[in-house]
């Protein structure tokens, strides 16, 4: 991370860096998704991620994934009658939110001297890596994911955290890239999504004034492209309506020093805590 790099991040709440990962790892972090959702067996049971209807969808089985490998469907995946639309390999929304601790290629892939490095430059001396994500974006059912703010789902007190995004294959507007707004990670923060007294979920609005979605730009980027994302940065995504899948993986590690509230949903059981990149 050179002093340009650090001073685009600081002024735009994000950084793109092309050709961060080659062709082959991203390659075979596909393969292995590909290789876990075909094994998986949903045995009856049904998650289905959204980010209109957060708390309605945060069953237990969502709430329950921060220290294991689940699995959740498009909203858009099913017939009226519950049945799938089309095979469950082209129904599935994402992957999370364990894979970098559970699961060797994954763990490997998030673990390198590298990706070390950048969060150190950062700022980030005590890095913990706390969630990872598999996003299929798949053709024409994937999600529409709202504007919002990585720490709106992950707060931290102080807060420091980044969310790194991979893009495993070309990502453009056809076919559902990221949108950010460039400087609105200066807005602060406009609401945290918490675990619930007696379960469930809330939202707690801080801010409800509306985004400046009239500055949002499109991040087009390659395969192999890594962005780097400010914990305050609006973002989104459209849906895809194409016939090209969308995959990216993502990473959110924070530093050891910070406070991680109870109150976040994302919690992970006492015998499985954070780790860094040892």
């Amino acid at each position: 991370m050179t002093p340009p790099h650090l001073s685009q991040y600081e002024r735009d709440g994000f950084l793109v860096l092309p050709n961060f990962v080659n062709a082959e790892a991203c390659d075979a972090l596909r393969a292995r998704a590909e290789t876990m959702v075909r094994d998986f067996d949903p045995n009856g049971l049904i998650s289905i991620f959204s980010t209109r209807e957060q708390t309605r969808t945060s069953d237990d089985y969502f709430l329950e994934s921060g220290d294991k490998i689940r699995f959740f469907f498009e909203e858009n995946a099913f017939n009226p009658d519950g049945t799938l639309k089309q095979a469950k390999e082209e129904s599935i929304n994402k992957i999370g939110h364990a894979l970098h601790d559970l699961d060797p290629t994954f763990d490997e892939f998030s673990r390198t001297p590298e990706l070390k490095q950048l969060v150190d430059d950062l700022g980030l001396r005590h890095p913990l890596l706390l969630q990872s994500m598999y996003i299929f974006k798949q053709p024409r059912i994937g999600g529409e994911v709202t504007c919002h703010q990585d720490a709106t789902f992950l707060y931290t007190e102080p807060l420091r955290l980044v969310g790194l995004w991979f893009a495993l294959e070309d990502a453009t507007i056809e076919n559902g890239c990221l949108w950010a707004i460039p400087g609105g990670h200066k807005l602060g923060l406009k609401s945290r999504f918490m675990r619930a007294r007696g379960g469930g979920t809330r939202v707690e609005i801080l801010d409800d004034k509306p985004w400046p979605e009239e500055k949002v730009q499109p991040l087009e980027v390659k395969k192999g492209t890594l962005i780097v994302l400010h914990p305050l940065l609006p973002h989104l995504s459209r849906e895809n309506r194409s016939a090209k899948s969308r995959h990216a993986y993502t990473l959110h590690i924070i530093d050891a020093s910070v406070d991680y509230p109870a109150g976040n949903w994302l919690q992970r059981s006492a015998d499985m805590p954070a780790r860094g990149f040892a």
